[in-house]
């Protein structure tokens, strides 16, 4: 897929008030710090569309960027950031919640991982909430610039194991690095079939 136009649309905290129009959306979510702005603006090739933080936890909307005119990519918020007061996660969590189960328009939501790390609790949490809700998801590993490709490919085995034992099969496996653009011909290749299914209003 080619990637002619990208441009930001709307920041909001309410799923009520995302756009009208009936389009296909594909949502970014993940950790706090795990490189979602940073994929964003690798994927539409543009250095600036989404806004990338060295602070964790900034992005506190769902933002909606249209690609080419005719499809989405939904930031939103990420999740399990320890320093943030109770009252503001909690907030988060219905932002997240509310977009990600009344937004028909949502065709997947790609769930980012950081490969230099173990399976942490609280994304095997957030795959088996996506699970029991039959949200349709796939896993984008990032940074994998940061190690070795042996070791990186090590890691997602490790991942993808621990993931088996609670899953009958996977979900799709993307391997990504926004340095490099690894990985992205792969995503949009896969965004572009998934754009050929029919959306219901």
């Amino acid at each position: 897929m080619i990637i002619n136009s990208a441009r930001f649309v709307i920041s909001n905290s309410n799923v009520d008030k995302c756009p009208k129009d009936v389009r296909h959306e594909y949502a970014f979510i993940g950790r706090s710090n795990v490189g979602k702005s940073s994929l964003i603006n690798m994927l539409t090739g543009r250095k600036n569309l989404a806004m990338t933080s060295s602070t964790p936890g900034k992005t506190m909307l769902i933002n909606h960027f249209l690609v080419n005119d005719k499809w989405y990519i939904v930031d939103l918020p990420g999740y399990g950031y320890a320093r943030r007061g109770k009252e503001s996660r909690g907030q988060l969590q219905r932002i997240i919640e509310g977009y990600i189960l009344r937004r028909p328009q949502m065709t997947n939501l790609f769930v980012l991982i950081d490969s230099r790390h173990e399976p942490q609790k609280i994304d095997m949490e957030f795959f088996e909430w996506l699970g029991e809700n039959g949200v349709p998801f796939s896993i984008v590993f990032t940074k994998t610039d940061k190690l070795s490709r042996q070791a990186a490919d090590r890691n997602v085995a490790s991942y993808c194991t621990r993931l088996l034992e609670q899953w009958e099969e996977l979900p799709p496996v993307f391997v990504t690095s926004s340095e490099t653009g690894a990985g992205r011909e792969n995503l949009l290749d896969y965004i572009e079939q998934l754009n050929e299914l029919p959306l219901q209003e």
